[in-house]
């Protein structure tokens, strides 16, 4: 079995350690490296039986690597081999004292993992360790060699004995079921295997189980499983000489007769993968999406069927999936590699399933590359902020400017939510959480700091009397056809706003600035809103301040009339900020 996969300057993967167990499932988004490291087995894979082919079991350092054809990877079709390095590198450059030299940069894919043998007259366990290194060599193919342990490469590690040696086959997603199928050869089927072609040989999969000594009991085990989840009873494959076909038919509930063809593509996929595991016992079986193509209740019951291979068919599984029903299921019984930020075990679902549920891969990108989010209610308190941060000349100003912001509304919980996901994949990530006043108490965390407003919302803070009056002030003086006007157009509309704030604050509230009005009214509608609706109409025009510009009003507070609670949540802001680390 194996038990951990080390991965350097392999494709997408740039250094990744994994946990392997038996059996294992690797979720995450999609483009997050899940497929590549099930590549990463099978280069190995190749890799070490190219080197026992030509070199046997020893790994001295002075015998050259042995040569790899890019064709012969058949688990990861690509037109050029450069295509495998990391960011397309194979070559770097350096400079020194003695002058300008080229180093080779090597693809590193490291194996440990253990095998039961046989001491004596009983069984016992042998653990191993195995390294290969790739140094490419044209577009048509690269050199393999066992990796070296000393940085001059005198020293390498030692190569894996024959009888400890797994064997890795990769089976990748469903693809469409061709209608006739010739019999092939194993090699044949490989290649259409490992190009995604699987639903090609679909037929020669099922006419190999039945080759095999035991291929009676098999194929009658896969078929009552069959027809326990499809209804559907399998017929036995036949070779049809005369045009070289395998022709495989079905009865369905109704008792007719059909071609596979005929059948839904979740019981072609079952039958893909219960015929692929029945050909490779005592293997490494890697899975790309075993549950495409099904529903839910069939995505558990894949599940049951690949935890059923792993324990009596000793047979390791681990497959690729962003399946929720897989995760529930693996979280619980199995070991779940989560491909969120670097590849790593997880023991609690619930943050992952959120993460591959509710969080797109721009999240991701923003969470690795900011390391800091802001949560706030919505576009308006970002403007607000903004714009107050600028009155004040705050530093807060330049965290604001450009950042990673969620509009969660005013709910709590769904900050959380989101935020914790993202650090399942970025686990030094900070944040900012900012609510309007609310009737619970909010957590507070280093990570995630919470903060609410004491009055009923952010527009509150605005001082509404002061800042309408001169927002109409100016307002007017701009509207003047010319300077000999202004004065005039000034106070009309002055005198509006003035009426507009006399009909809809109380006259308590206008005397003390400290009243419980301030305090408790929601600004933004009840006062705001009807203020800027009769101070247009008494002008005779339609309402030019909707509330998306309320932050507007801003610029006409002094710093001195920014209030205190204010400032400490820039303070705040600013300093939560500070504490990120943003990816490279």
């Amino acid at each position: 079995m194996l038990t951990k996969l080390t991965i350097r300057n392999f494709k997408g993967i740039d250094e990744a350690e994994i946990e392997l167990g038996n059996p294992v499932v690797f979720v995450g988004p999609n483009d997050s490296g899940k497929t590549t490291a099930l590549q990463a087995l099978t280069l190995w894979d190749l890799g070490l039986r190219r080197w026992t082919e030509k070199r046997g079991d020893q790994s001295p350092s002075k015998r050259p690597g042995v040569a790899v054809n890019r064709r012969d990877l058949v688990g990861v079709p690509v037109p050029s081999a450069r295509q495998l390095w990391h960011e397309l590198r194979v070559r770097e450059t350096f400079r020194g004292e003695s002058g300008q030299r080229t180093e080779n940069i090597r693809i590193d894919v490291i194996v440990e993992g253990v095998t039961q043998v046989r001491v004596e007259e009983s069984t016992g366990f042998r653990y191993w360790s195995c390294g290969l290194e790739f140094d490419y060599f044209n577009e048509q193919g690269f050199y393999c060699r066992p990796l070296r342990i000393d940085q001059g490469g005198h020293e390498r590690m030692p190569v894996l004995a024959a009888g400890l040696r797994p064997r890795v086959v990769l089976l990748g997603p469903m693809s469409g079921l061709a209608t006739n199928e010739t019999r092939l050869e194993p090699g044949a089927i490989n290649v259409r295997l490992g190009e995604g072609r699987t639903a090609e040989v679909l037929r020669n999969l099922c006419f190999r189980v039945t080759e095999l000594a035991d291929g009676e009991d098999r194929w009658g085990a896969l078929s009552e499983r069959l027809a326990t989840l499809f209804g559907a009873r399998l017929d036995r494959p036949r070779l049809i000489p005369e045009r070289g076909e395998i022709e495989l038919t079905y009865v369905n509930r109704a008792g007719s007769r059909l071609d596979l063809t005929a059948a839904g593509r979740g019981m072609q996929q079952t039958l893909l993968l219960l015929s692929f595991i029945n050909l490779h016992p005592d293997s490494v079986v890697l899975l790309d999406e075993p549950d495409a193509h099904l529903e839910i209740l069939r995505q558990r019951q894949t599940y049951e069927l690949l935890s059923e291979a792993a324990s009596g068919n000793g047979t390791q599984v681990i497959c690729a999936s962003h399946s929720e029903v897989m995760l529930n299921e693996a979280a619980d019984r199995g070991t779940v590699v989560a491909f969120l930020g670097s590849p790593h075990r997880i023991d609690h679902k619930s943050e992952v399933l959120k993460s591959l549920r509710d969080i797109g891969f721009e999240d991701y990108y923003l969470a690795e590359t900011t390391g800091f989010v802001l949560y706030v209610e919505g576009s308006t308190d970002l403007s607000l902020l903004r714009a107050l941060a600028e009155v004040l000349g705050h530093e807060a100003s330049d965290v604001l400017e450009r950042p990673f912001v969620r509009y969660v509304g005013n709910r709590p919980n769904d900050a959380r939510s989101h935020f914790h996901g993202l650090r399942e994949a970025k686990p030094d990530l900070v944040g900012f959480a900012l609510f309007d006043r609310l009737s619970v108490n909010l957590d507070n965390h280093d990570a995630l700091v919470e903060r609410m407003w004491r009055r009923r919302e952010f527009e509150n803070y605005l001082l509404p009397t002061k800042t309408l009056r001169e927002y109409a002030r100016e307002e007017g003086r701009n509207s003047a056809v010319g300077p000999l006007f202004e004065a005039s157009e000034t106070e009309r509309w002055g005198g509006a706003m003035d009426h507009a704030i006399g009909e809809h604050v109380p006259p308590i509230a206008l005397r003390n600035p400290d009243d419980d009005y301030w305090i408790d009214t929601k600004v933004s509608d009840d006062l705001l809103a009807r203020v800027f609706t009769a101070f247009f109409e008494e002008l005779g025009g339609p309402n030019r301040m909707p509330k998306a510009n309320y932050h507007r009003l801003a610029r006409y507070l002094e710093p001195a009339d920014v209030h205190p609670e204010v400032v400490s949540v820039l303070d705040s802001l600013a300093h939560q900020a500070s504490g990120a680390q943003p990816g490279e």
